[in-house]
């Protein structure tokens, strides 16, 4: 396809949403170049780390009634699901403000879930066209997730998110304890009731797979270029070139979905956005793991995802708020392990264990920005995922493509404005 008269997109970011991205706008029959200084698929990448499910059940925002309570035990408690490193409190405050707001009310929280149920009601089936389209079928699985409690009593101290997501539509089924324990025989008997959504994926390695969908995406015709972007040239309010650290890149149009760095992005466009970096863990038992699941869990107690992969069993979670460039703390990763073992206590000790630490860019009011920039009408964004990048990436490209091509929206764009941050 010539590229002569196409207008030209450059997209900031090489993580699962810029790639969904880069290859929506292409298919839309833009010439689209792909900017980002690392490989998609990377380390670097949230999305790497994830705790791999593709759920439409994740539309509980972090942010829930009561909360403000905790947030004194988070800032003494170090081992617990959330924590707030002390010596960042002063700078987290506005955000931690916005974040407690957003979820005071059930009415706020109720409004937060319906919004995400837009963005991941068909998620499963839209990685699933993605993943077959890439060459890839195998890395997309739709065996459900399975949600495990104690007992029916703690399940249904969470009646309020079983609520919005009955709201939502989601399906599940209930399991008793004998249903529970043939369903998945290695769990701890400790747990003694079940839910499985039956609709729910889970990706089987997802650096792998935002690698294949670049690779994908090279095969249409977008071009990858290893840079750092730090800005935009503007002409009139019209964008002529998108500055990197290699030099200008020409182009009509630019969708910024760069993680932590697209606020700063932002920024240059003309709008504040608070973001933060929900510090995320993952602890990973390479090799065969014999007294694992068999599909996804999310241990009640836990709150953290229990996922083979491709190179093992992995548990992926944790809520740390301190800087991004901030050294990792590897105790968090070590309670994801602890709990791992004590949910599935036929785990072998011996193997061999890999850690990892990224940053879930977050808005304070869970929902991600994905709107059209303040400064010009040329410039869009795509980023502020947290919880929900990995699952909500297809969609968010759908809707940032249909801004950018001013065609018809799969949902409505308006709770997802950048201005919606009053300062």
């Amino acid at each position: 396809m010539s590229q002569t008269n196409e207008t030209q997109a450059v997209v900031i970011g090489a993580g699962i949403v810029g790639v969904c991205a880069a290859l929506a706008l292409r298919q839309a029959g833009l010439a689209v170049t792909l900017v980002d200084p690392d490989e998609p698929g990377g380390e670097q990448a949230a999305s790497y780390g994830n705790g791999a499910f593709i759920t439409p059940a994740s539309i509980i925002p972090m942010s829930v009634p009561g909360l403000w309570r905790k947030v004194p035990g988070y800032l003494l408690d170090r081992d617990g699901p959330l924590t707030i490193r002390w010596r960042h409190l002063p700078r987290l405050t506005p955000w931690l403000l916005r974040f407690l707001a957003a979820g005071i009310t059930t009415a706020r929280v109720e409004r937060t879930a319906a919004i995400l149920s837009g963005l991941l009601h068909d998620a499963p089936d839209r990685h699933a066209a993605l993943a077959a389209a890439a060459g890839v079928p195998g890395l997309i699985e739709r065996r459900g997730v399975l949600y495990v409690y104690p007992d029916r009593a703690a399940f249904a101290a969470e009646a309020l998110s079983w609520r919005l997501r009955r709201t939502a539509g989601v399906v599940w089924r209930e399991l008793d304890a004998a249903a529970l324990r043939a369903f998945e025989p290695a769990l701890s008997p400790a747990y003694g009731f079940g839910i499985h959504v039956p609709a729910a994926a889970n990706c089987a390695d997802p650096g792998a797979y935002v690698a294949a969908l670049a690779a994908h995406a090279a095969r249409l015709g977008v071009r990858r270029v290893a840079a750092r972007a730090t800005g935009f040239a503007f002409d009139g309010g019209r964008l002529r070139a998108v500055e990197t650290d290699q030099g200008p890149i020409a182009c009509d149009r630019a969708v910024v979905a760069a993680g932590m760095a697209s606020a700063r992005l932002a920024a240059a466009a003309g709008d504040r956005v608070p973001l933060e970096a929900e510090r995320g863990y993952h602890v990973q038992l390479t090799g065969g793991t014999p007294g694992g699941p068999h599909l996804p869990v999310m241990p009640s107690d836990g709150k953290m995802a229990n996922t083979v992969t491709r190179e093992g069993l992995r548990a992926a979670g944790q809520v740390e708020l301190a800087g991004a460039g901030a050294p990792p703390d590897w105790r968090r990763a070590e309670i994801l392990l602890r709990h791992l073992y004590a949910t599935w206590p036929g785990l072998a000790r011996d193997l061999p264990v890999r850690r990892w630490m990224g940053n879930r860019p977050s808005t304070p009011d869970g929902l991600p920005v994905i709107s059209v920039a303040r400064r010009s009408p040329d410039v869009f964004y795509a980023f502020g995922h947290g919880h929900v990048g990995l699952a909500a990436g297809p969609k968010s490209a759908a809707l940032v493509a249909a801004l950018v091509t001013g065609s018809t929206p799969p949902l409505s764009p308006a709770p997802f404005a950048a201005t919606r941050f009053r300062w």
